[in-house]
């Protein structure tokens, strides 16, 4: 079992961190724009279930793609989010929202300490457990 670092394992630098956030709210924008064409064709369509709709969709589409493998952001950057303290396992879902949740809260603040450990984990990652790895080719 591989439960630490090997001389193979690669983090992403901050630059590719975020282009992976880039390209996920680009993709969450046209989601929204998706659903909005969907729900607008249904007259009926309450307003509640609009707000609810886009308010699910921030708030579950990292979380949970990141519990189940990577979003695409992270599927395109060739990047992971694992545990740290056993690298070839995905957070689990409890990790994956405090990760967000911190990672909102602090915005661009929780990158902060990325170039100061050797792993280049921001503080929602230390916070949660998990670390960010280069994709193994």
């Amino acid at each position: 079992m591989n439960t630490e670092p090997t001389t193979s394992t690669e983090y992403p630098n901050l630059s590719d961190r975020v282009q992976s956030t880039f390209i996920d709210t680009i993709f969450i924008i046209l989601a929204m724009f998706a659903i909005a064409s969907v729900l607008d064709k249904s007259e009926n369509a309450p307003t509640w279930v609009k707000i609810v709709l886009f308010v699910l969709i921030w708030v579950i589409y990292e979380p949970l793609c990141t519990t189940l493998g990577f979003t695409l952001g992270n599927f395109i950057k060739g990047i992971r989010v694992r545990q740290h303290s056993n690298m070839v396992k995905r957070i689990n879902i409890f990790q994956a929202i405090l990760r967000y949740l911190i990672k909102i809260l602090l915005g661009w603040l929780s990158f902060l300490t990325i170039h100061s450990n050797p792993q280049r984990r921001a503080i929602h990652d230390l916070a949660a457990g998990s670390v960010m790895i280069k994709k193994q080719q």
